[in-house]
């Protein structure tokens, strides 16, 4: 091999090697901030697409959730509503059995009569305010308007109505109205024929109720179910990003140690090569 001063082979080889060891060191470091194998298309081109269409995958589940929350608590709030309206009509009829008493006198008929018109407020007060969102399940919405009803999606692919979850409205009010009179008005018993009446009413009412409980309350678990399977499909898509993308920092660690070392000798090896061409001056000594 001729000396040269003009040509550091050994220098040139060390500091490839170097650079080398330097670009290793920033893609191992770049991995431990990010703690991503893959953060951009340029470190795998396949895997990041793949990543970046799931992450919209996610986001999509995201408002499924917000939708399936929202149906929930529509219904929900009707179902509290109607519990507690069947737990007032129950207490009407009970007052009501009292005026079916032939023997009862109108003084005491007429004290029933006001009890009755108190528990009549309460319900009408309860179907006005099983609101949420601006839906009220248990109240028919106006004849302009569709708002009283409530749907969700199902999934990230509904596309139609046939994939959605549908909430129908009761309208509770009316039926109600049909039992115990209008809203506001009070309710009166003149004998014991019109408490009959009442409570014929009322029982048919009451029927009407438990039938909302039943729809309400399995419109309420379908929901529940959908809600569980979106979070469980979240998370498994979430894990599987992670499959594609996270560092396995422990790997990164041994590889930031391992750089860091050849760094140093790589620096120490081309500090070596630079000073070969000194050597050659003690040929001309």
């Amino acid at each position: 091999m001729a000396f040269s001063v003009n040509t550091n082979v050994g220098a040139m080889a060390a500091l490839q090697s170097l650079n080398a060891t330097n670009k290793e060191l920033a893609t191992t470091q770049s991995r431990i901030n990010t703690g991503l194998e893959v953060s951009s298309t340029k470190d795998d081109s396949a895997r990041y697409t793949i990543a970046s269409k799931l992450r919209g995958d996610v986001g999509t589940m995201k408002a499924v959730t917000s939708s399936l929350n929202r149906a929930k608590s529509t219904t929900d709030v009707a179902v509290a509503g109607a519990e507690q309206i069947q737990d007032l009509v129950n207490q009407m009829s009970s007052k009501t059995k009292e005026a079916q008493d032939a023997g009862l006198d109108q003084t005491s008929r007429d004290s029933v009569a006001k009890d009755l018109t108190s528990l009549k407020t309460q319900v009408n007060s309860i179907i006005d305010s099983s609101e949420f969102n601006g839906v009220n399940l248990l109240k028919a919405p106006a004849a302009s308007t569709t708002v009283g009803s409530v749907s969700a999606l199902m999934s990230t692919k509904s596309t139609s109505a046939s994939d959605t979850i549908n909430v129908a409205n009761q309208a509770t009010d009316t039926d109600f109205a049909t039992a115990a009179g209008t809203k506001g008005a009070a309710i009166a018993l003149a004998n014991a024929g019109a408490a009959d009446t009442l409570q014929t009413a009322l029982g048919t009412f009451s029927d009407k109720v438990k039938t909302t409980l039943s729809n309400l309350g399995a419109a309420s678990r379908q929901l529940d179910g959908q809600l569980q399977f979106t979070s469980k499909l979240s998370d498994v898509v979430e894990a599987g990003i992670g499959n594609l993308v996270d560092a396995d920092l422990a790997k990164e660690s041994a590889r930031l140690q391992a750089a860091q070392v050849k760094q140093q000798l790589g620096v120490q090896a081309l500090s070596i090569a630079n000073q070969a061409p000194q050597t050659i001056t003690s040929l001309f000594r």
